[in-house]
């Protein structure tokens, strides 16, 4: 087993229950699996509720409902309430789009402490041909009845080139809809957004500009919104420590019940990702292949290995080390001190080039597309 000098395993905080892959939307940069429609199944309420009993009696204590779209499921309600029972403290992370003021009040009557709305774009033209589903004026309202009924407004917009132009707007949109948080994450390139990576990684140059604009908004609105810009792995030398160090901190699961040390843990061979219909989440924890794979520092390879930093950023995204070096053990190759850092540079050039032509069509996520990309019918 790759971890086996793992230190004492802390118990994990943070979980994040993917409800369901279903969603209206059709955004080009999900981070689902692009198979995700090999997974058709889901685990059921009761199921569900084991989960989060489980995991609490574990010791996690934050808890995001997501998905897709976590409205899809009608059980939700339930949900939240065993949460709440539970003392977990919860987060809704939706687009908005099927959320009304009922459904918000019936939410908070049933103990959920936070909602977080995303939205495409500045534009309602932009918006709505990100994600595919005339969404733009009803997520604006749904982010003012947020507001109306006491949450904090948390607003999260993803970007990329297609919409990394509208930096200011975006920051002047979240000012109009009295956004307490503001999360600007650039698209991390995993699943869907992979796949549409030289069509959506913007140029140095256009990050450069909308980061400049981010920071001196952040610096306005000190004291009145927080701004969390969330930087590319691409424009970066050194990777973040994926998910806080494998199995330390966070636990997914996903809508068939897969157990996943991160979202994108699938598609990393021979993990043999464990089931919670199968096993507890003890056991899942403690004991799987899976959650032991990357543990400790015995697995690394050079450079990281003899690396001064190795214990901060654990090596980087072992996902992303599979996905563009083909090898799980390698460095992330984001890392400046990588063998196989060019791969990033060629990324990067790639877009430029791409910017720089004219644009092949987005690859936008649903069924059909899921299906025709995993080789099913």
């Amino acid at each position: 087993m790759a971890g086996s000098n793992a230190p004492q395993i802390s118990p994990p905080r943070w979980l994040l229950a993917e409800l369901t892959y279903s969603c209206p939307l059709q955004c080009p940069y999900c981070s689902n699996p692009i198979d995700y429609s090999q997974y058709p199944e889901e685990l059921d309420t009761g199921e569900w509720q084991r989960v989060l009993s489980q995991a609490r009696k574990m010791g996690a204590v934050q808890l995001g409902f997501s998905g897709g779209e976590p409205l899809t499921r009608k059980d939700l309600p339930e949900l939240v309430s065993h949460a709440s029972d539970l003392g977990y403290y919860s987060n809704l992370i939706t687009s908005g789009y099927g959320l009304n003021e009922e459904k918000i009040v019936q939410l908070q009557q049933a103990g959920l402490d936070h909602i977080q709305v995303s939205i495409q774009a500045s534009t309602q033209e932009l918006n709505d041909h990100l994600a595919g589903t005339e969404s733009y004026q009803h997520k604006k309202k749904v982010a003012h009845l947020v507001k109306k009924h006491g949450y904090p407004m948390v607003l999260c917009v993803v970007i990329h080139r297609e919409n990394i132009h509208q930096m200011q707007q975006i920051l002047e949109m979240a000012i109009e809809l009295e956004a307490d948080y503001l999360e600007l994450a650039n698209t991390q390139y995993y699943g869907w957004a992979h796949l549409n990576r030289d069509l959506l990684l913007p140029t140095r140059e256009q990050f450069l500009e909308a980061e400049a604009i981010a920071q001196r908004y952040k610096k306005r609105l000190a004291g009145k919104m927080k701004i969390y810009y969330v930087v590319p792995d691409y424009y970066e030398d050194r990777p973040k420590a994926c998910m806080n160090g494998w199995g330390t901190t966070f636990l997914t699961i996903a809508p068939d019940g897969t157990a996943l040390p991160c979202h994108s843990a699938r598609s990393l061979p021979g993990l043999d990702c464990p089931n919670v219909r199968d096993y507890s989440i003890a056991e899942i924890w403690n004991e799987s292949r899976a959650f032991n794979f990357f543990r400790g520092t015995e697995w690394m390879k050079e450079p990281c290995r003899s690396c001064d930093e190795k214990r901060k950023d654990f090596g980087g995204c072992r996902c992303q080390a599979y996905l563009l070096t083909g090898d799980m053990y390698n460095a992330d190759p984001v890392c400046s001190k990588s063998p196989q850092h060019q791969v990033i540079e060629e990324a990067i050039a790639a877009a430029r080039r791409s910017a720089e032509q004219t644009e092949a069509p987005l690859i936008f996520r649903n069924s059909r597309k899921s299906r025709e990309l995993s080789g099913g019918k």
